[in-house]
């Protein structure tokens, strides 16, 4: 899998956004599993620094992602500043029990690994939460900003993607990690498999009836839901003249469709609160048929974001406020 980098900032990737609430759901199938074979799923202080080459990248990294954040330290016995910065992050692993776990990556022996990250120099740390990569930061780094970074990279975690780490035991054997139990098949994972296809080839009109297939058959799909506004979304501002839509939102404050149509680039731009901040303003001054048409569409870009973002719950205060 190449890796991709996500912003911890608040830009809106939508694939981002999807692998959230699969690492969601696979992260408490993951607990569910544990409860019913009676165990806790603990691992051993041990286990929360390991090493990892190519051959298990997919297992112990991208895997192990779905259930806590993997922060990636790319080092070489050659390198000065890596025989300084990794006690530090493996002491910090242990200290944070469970809320990371550190993989260690030999960049001479890995070096594929090494090109796919980008990385032009070592020490280089990355994260991987969800399956999706980010850089943390790259050379000498004091233990203060490593701190402040690990605590940005967990918070990430727990709010957007619902990881809330390993259950550490120090009574643990070391080496006994459990293994992810592989889930069975949906109902609909053909279905589903096939509109993020659809999705990825461009044909966002056939995603959208995938989606729309699942929906029909369970419309209390989650994923179907997720990935059928974010088909739509997409497929509302395919073609359009985005300086030409701006214009029209500035010109017509009091045009519905003109304020929908940029709020959809807002979101697609990542200006997530813009987006929202726009919708509701135009609520509050809209009434009857506007209003509802305007609180629908919003209520559609929460689905795209997510029900639990901070961004989202908060302008459903603010949306409440605008209503009442």
């Amino acid at each position: 899998m190449q890796p991709r980098n996500m912003s911890m900032s608040g830009v809106v990737d939508l694939a981002a956004v999807k692998a959230a609430q699969e690492a969601k759901a696979k992260a408490e199938q993951a607990r569910a599993q544990a409860a019913r074979e009676g165990g806790t799923g603990a691992i051993s202080p041990a286990d929360l620094v390991i090493d990892v080459d190519e051959a298990g990248f997919e297992r112990d990294v991208l895997q192990r992602s779905a259930e806590v954040p993997v922060v990636i330290d790319f080092w070489a016995e050659w390198c000065e500043p890596c025989k300084q910065l990794s006690p530090v992050l493996e002491r910090l692993a242990v200290e944070y029990n469970g809320r990371f776990l550190l993989a260690k990556v030999d960049v001479d022996a890995n070096q594929m690994l090494m090109q796919q990250f980008g990385i032009q120099g070592i020490p280089a740390v990355f994260a991987v939460v969800a399956g999706q990569a980010l850089p943390l930061f790259q050379g000498a780094a004091g233990e203060a900003q490593i701190r402040q970074t690990l605590d940005q990279l967990v918070q990430v975690g727990e709010q957007r993607f619902g990881l809330t780490g390993l259950t550490v035991d120090p009574e643990a054997e070391p080496g006994g990690a459990p293994a992810a139990a592989e889930q069975p098949a949906g109902p609909y994972d053909g279905l589903l498999e096939a509109a993020v296809q659809a999705l990825d080839s461009g044909d966002l009109s056939g995603a959208v009836q995938a989606y729309k297939n699942v929906l029909n058959e369970d419309p209390g799909n989650e994923e179907a839901k997720l990935g059928l506004a974010q088909a739509e979304l997409l497929q509302r501002v395919q073609g359009v003249d985005p300086q030409q839509v701006r214009r029209d939102a500035a010109d017509k404050p009091a045009d519905v469709q003109a304020q929908i149509a940029a709020a959809d680039l807002d979101l697609v731009g990542g200006h997530v609160e813009d987006a929202f901040g726009r919708l509701i303003e135009t609520v509050s001054r809209t009434v009857g048929d506007d209003r509802d048409t305007v609180r629908l569409r919003l209520v559609e870009l929460f689905e795209v974001v997510g029900p639990d973002d901070p961004r989202v719950i908060a302008a459903r205060r603010a949306l409440a406020r605008a209503l009442f």
